[in-house]
């Protein structure tokens, strides 16, 4: 809680003078969190656009959405700044299960942990010894019931605003300048606060300074669960919705005890959702255009007066109104033509599924769960270390629509900020381009696809599979079964279900590579056996043509991760090898090839000296192929050597293969022996 001393009026203006604290909106408030946080410049789909970083901190940050936040940054510093935004609600429109109720939660949960420093606390006043007066009854305090700052009443003091500013002036010591900034802001009290003051002045013959005795200063409560400064309004059906439950009603009780029945006091304003907020807070509709007319037409005026209004009376409200909606709501809501008022009075932002799959690992990880999960008996439950992998480049494959200059695995790997063949970021950011002119907004990029609440559901039916509980293990694999059950099951429209089936089908190729790579690292007792035979390959061919190279065609380098100075062979055939699983034939297409592997490279090296080529797929399996192949006498391949074990010496190879996986890839004896099994097969080549 808040310090128990300077609660008195003239200490809290006397505080405010000394810079203590604040007199701000709930848009200067906001826009000053989230700027005073660091802010970073980052390349998304092509465009450099911001990263604030107050939305990625904690347990579970916000992930991706990089549009969308700076979207609404841009909206609160308008706001902040005396513009237009400051008579508009914010509307996240999208699919459900894309993170637009979280990104609000998360907001809100910041704003409460930013208010909460001394220097940013939220203070409010209440009118005491009201028994004085005689026309209260029992009521002997009220309080503000918008929570309005003191600096308010401090700006409505007397009733010329002349009085009010050489009172300020003579007893609380506020110069010229401070009063011309705090009046810059000028804004009259709510209704009762009005009304109860012109009664303790009528009481006390206007002497200002008897009439501050009745004033006491105090913190704004900041319970999450009391709705005060961050509520939330979910949307209720037609019948026990009502105004009542965000602007309040008249209160029985208080008119048992109040004598004049124009007092409007009566009406207790905190008995709706509005009023509890509206001393500098966040205001949360979650799904806005599901609300019957009548109550939306009650947001209408709320947004653009920010007054809450009843049988005439006025509270002036200072508040941020955000509201989330899924796109068949907001649709069917724009089809009646008549509403169109509240959409204009509205700052609209489409919120897209995150396509990049890097970025949703974190996302799967949430739908995994933190916890370390148990089978139905009770048992230790293992998760395949190729599980998560699996699952976001499925889902992200589903959110990527059909493009004509690019196919999936490229829109993938462009999306995702990796290599992708020739295929530039410039050619994504024109796709995007393309889809973002379409009217209907699910057609526009990443609008449409497998959310995250899909994803959790096909993550439930995996754990509760039989199989899964019987092996003690997550099988990366079965997650396909899983998310083909969900797309049959949970997406009604039978073209999408086609596309999604489609990509499935993609996500299970690229993880048939990844297992591929998997194996290789796996024979060679190796964890990154394939990272450094592919960094060798782009080493090789970048010292193919130096000047030192010697007769025995040794080269020496020095190494940009960790600059020691380091000695290749050129291997000439196991280049040639590479190259022609690639398919490049003729010393032209190597050459070529070649200068594009050192382009990128001399690019990436200057950003991340870390770079290892490892997200470009041909590149890794042109170079798993070559070592796989040609490693193994006798059996003629990996595949055949493990699938046919009646020898001794390919008994020990599984088993050395099998260790390796346990010990240092951090596998499970099933999740071992099944995605050895796998690899035995031949599903799933593309």
């Amino acid at each position: 809680m808040a310090p128990a001393a300077n609660h008195t009026f003239l200490d809290h203006i006397t505080a405010y003078k000394d810079g203590q604290r604040r007199h701000e909106n709930a848009f200067q408030a906001i826009a000053r969190m989230i700027l005073e946080s660091s802010i970073e410049k980052v390349v998304v789909n092509g465009k450099t656009t911001y990263d604030f970083s107050l939305f990625r901190q904690g347990a579970k940050p916000v992930v991706g959405m990089y549009d969308e936040i700076n979207s609404f940054v841009s909206y609160v510093k308008d706001a902040a700044e005396d513009g237009s935004s400051k008579e508009m609600a914010y509307v996240l429109v999208g699919e459900p299960g894309n993170g637009k109720t979280y990104f609000v939660e998360y907001l809100c949960a910041c704003y409460r942990e930013f208010l909460t420093r001394p220097e940013n606390r939220r203070y409010t006043f209440r009118f005491r010894h009201l028994d004085r007066l005689g026309s209260y009854g029992r009521i002997n305090a009220v309080e503000s019931q918008t929570y309005e700052d003191p600096m308010v009443l401090a700006m409505n003091l007397a009733e010329s605003r002349t009085d009010t500013q050489t009172f300020l002036q003579s007893q609380a010591g506020l110069d010229d300048a401070a009063i011309a900034t705090l009046f810059s802001v000028y804004r009259p009290l709510g209704a009762c606060s009005e009304y109860i003051w012109n009664d303790i002045r009528n009481h006390t013959g206007g002497d200002l300074k008897d009439m501050l005795d009745f004033v006491e200063v105090l913190p704004v409560p900041m319970s999450e669960s009391l709705g005060t400064l961050t509520g939330k309004y979910p949307a209720k059906d037609k019948i026990t919705s009502s105004a009542v439950d965000l602007l309040g009603e008249e209160s029985i009780q208080r008119l048992l005890h109040i004598n004049d029945t124009n007092n409007p006091y009566r009406f207790d304003l905190r008995r709706g959702a509005l009023a509890r907020v509206a001393g500098g807070g966040i205001h949360f509709c979650d799904e806005l255009f599901k609300n019957k007319k009548d109550l939306i037409q009650v947001y209408l005026g709320v947004i653009q007066n920010r007054n809450i209004e009843i049988d005439g009376f006025k509270w002036p409200i200072d508040s941020l109104i955000i509201a989330t909606s899924n796109n068949s709501e907001f649709n069917r809501f724009l089809a009646e033509k008549e509403e169109a008022p509240i959409v204009d009075r509205c700052r609209i932002t489409y919120v897209s599924h995150n396509t990049n799959y890097k970025l949703q690992r974190h996302l799967t990880r949430y739908a995994i769960g933190s916890e370390s999960r148990t089978t139905l008996t009770r048992e230790s439950l293992h998760q395949d270390p190729n599980l998560n992998h699996a699952a976001s480049v499925a889902a992200v494959l589903t959110r990527l629509p059909k493009s004509e200059k690019l196919t999936p695995i490229e829109t993938l790997k462009l999306a995702a900020g990796e290599i992708a063949g020739e295929k530039s970021i410039k050619t994504l950011a024109e796709v995007i381009d393309t889809l973002n002119q379409e009217p209907d907004i699910v057609k526009r990029f990443g609008q449409k696809g497998l959310g995250q609440r899909n994803l959790g559901r096909s993550i439930q039916l995996l754990v509760e599979n039989s199989e899964t509980n019987e092996g003690r293990c997550m099988f990366a694999y079965d997650i396909f079964r899983a998310l083909e059950r969900i797309i049959l099951d949970y997406v009604p429209e039978a073209n999408d279900r086609a596309k999604y089936l489609e990509d499935l089908k993609i996500a299970k190729g690229l993880y048939r590579e990844r297992i591929m790579t998997e194996m290789f690292n796996a024979y060679m007792d190796e964890p990154h056996a394939i990272r450094k035979d592919v960094m060798n390959y782009v080493n090789m061919i970048i010292g193919i043509d130096a000047e030192n190279l010697g007769p025995d065609h040794m080269w020496k380098y020095k190494d940009p991760q960790t600059g020691e100075l380091k000695a290749l062979k050129i291997d000439t055939r196991y280049i040639h090898s590479v190259e022609e699983r690639l398919g490049l034939k003729t010393e032209e297409q190597r050459e070529s090839f070649r200068t594009s592997i050192r382009k990128i490279y001399g690019q990436k090296l200057s950003v991340d000296p870390d770079y290892d080529f490892m997200d470009n797929l041909e590149l890794v399996k042109a170079v798993t192929d070559v070592r796989l192949k040609s490693d193994i006498a006798g059996a003629g391949s990996l595949v055949g050597a493990l699938a046919n074990r009646t020898n001794e010496e390919n008994q020990k190879l599984y088993d050395r293969m099998i260790d390796t996986m346990l010990n240092k890839l951090q596998y499970c004896n099933t999740c071992a022996q099944k995605t050895i099994e796998y690899f035995c097969t031949q599903e799933d080549e593309n």
